[in-house]
């Protein structure tokens, strides 16, 4: 049976820490917990189950306090959890399992994270596979039985295992700082962070969190050649403009999306727009693509059950002017109602995706 040691970082975590560690403490043979600067009662919950608890400085990044986490780690494999993280019964046993079978060839375990919040703020899916349990010590492998090379990419493990988020609030604003400072200090970002800052935008922003990112993915649409960023850029300042009622540059970003693979988060906010303006027809139709005939690249939601309400609210005013007209046509009364329910009924049967 493998050894594991769990590493968790935290900060201010009274709430939710002992629900995580009375779930997972027993299984692993060491615990260590790395505090970033507490000023609740986090540090004397973590001493009912470790002495082994380390003051670590932030400097606003997450890399370097899981690198430090790492630091003290002696067991052969590293747990990495988060304190609003949950192993039910079933998964305990899975876990278990998988320490009294796994292969010492394998380097990375991945497992499932479920989103059981509606607090979460960039899973597009009920779950997916996050890596969670890695060996701490690496061997180098030669491998091909001619020209032969080291493996270079690690051994990783799809397991059943799967790991209950449950966040009490969220983390968005910190995050959004974070983001900020990152780019003021490197003048870029990797393709994960810039789709995770545009993802946390879309799904928790408010309308100055999207004013301080507006330089950054300007600067991004403007020097970034991959089709990946220009497109993620278009979509997050597309809500921008829309905001700042800038039509020139909203039709302008718009437009172009439509020159190549439309996503779903631009169709929406020419549904938005055309919704604001009370051209319902032309809203329809808009918030039908998004739901219907394109794909979300950033936000499942602008593909789903937002442009599916987006249809409910057109369908309820288009209803009320043709009631309010003398005389009603009622063949068009009666289609714009059996739009109405089915939509309603469409946008209360969504939900996320189990897997994409």
């Amino acid at each position: 049976m493998i050894t594991t040691s769990l590493c968790m970082i935290v900060k201010n975590e009274e709430t939710v820490l002992a629900r995580c560690l009375d779930s997972i403490a027993d299984l692993m043979d060491e615990i260590i917990i790395v505090d970033t600067g507490s000023s609740d009662r986090t540090r004397e919950i973590a001493a009912r189950y470790t002495s082994k608890i380390y003051d670590y400085q932030w400097t606003n990044d997450f890399s370097a306090a899981r690198n430090f986490s790492f630091s003290k780690a002696t067991m052969e494999y590293i747990y990495t959890a988060d304190a609003d993280e949950i192993l039910d019964e079933e998964n305990r046993r899975r876990f278990l399992r998988l320490k009294s079978c796994l292969l010492p060839e394998i380097e990375i375990v991945q497992m499932k994270y479920i989103n059981a919040s509606e607090l979460d703020t960039v899973l597009n899916t009920q779950k997916e596979y996050r890596p969670k349990l890695f060996k701490r010590l690496r061997s180098f492998t030669w491998v091909d039985p001619v020209h032969e090379t080291i493996r270079l990419q690690p051994v990783v493990f799809d397991s059943d295992i799967e790991i209950l988020h449950k966040p009490q609030s969220l983390h968005s604003k910190r995050d959004f700082s974070i983001f900020i400072k990152a780019f003021e200090h490197d003048g870029q970002f990797s393709p994960k962070i810039r789709a995770m800052y545009a993802k946390e935008l879309l799904k928790t922003g408010d309308t100055k969190d999207f004013m301080d990112a507006k330089p950054i993915f300007q600067t991004i649409l403007e020097n970034d050649t991959s089709d990946d960023a220009r497109k993620e850029a278009s979509c997050i300042l597309a809500h921008i403009h829309r905001l700042e009622g800038n039509k020139n540059e909203f039709f302008k970003l718009t437009m172009k999306d439509m020159l190549t693979d439309p996503c779903s988060e631009i169709c929406y906010e020419l549904g938005m727009f055309f919704l604001a303006e009370r051209d319902y027809a032309e809203a329809v139709l808009w918030f039908y693509n998004a739901a219907y005939e394109t794909g979300s690249i950033l936000d499942v939601h602008t593909g789903g059950d937002l442009p599916l309400l987006g249809l409910v609210e057109c369908y309820e005013l288009l209803l009320a002017e043709e009631k309010a007209k003398i005389p009603s046509d009622m063949a068009l009364i009666t289609q714009y109602e059996l739009l109405l329910d089915k939509y309603r009924a469409a946008s209360r049967d969504w939900t996320l995706p189990e897997e994409l």
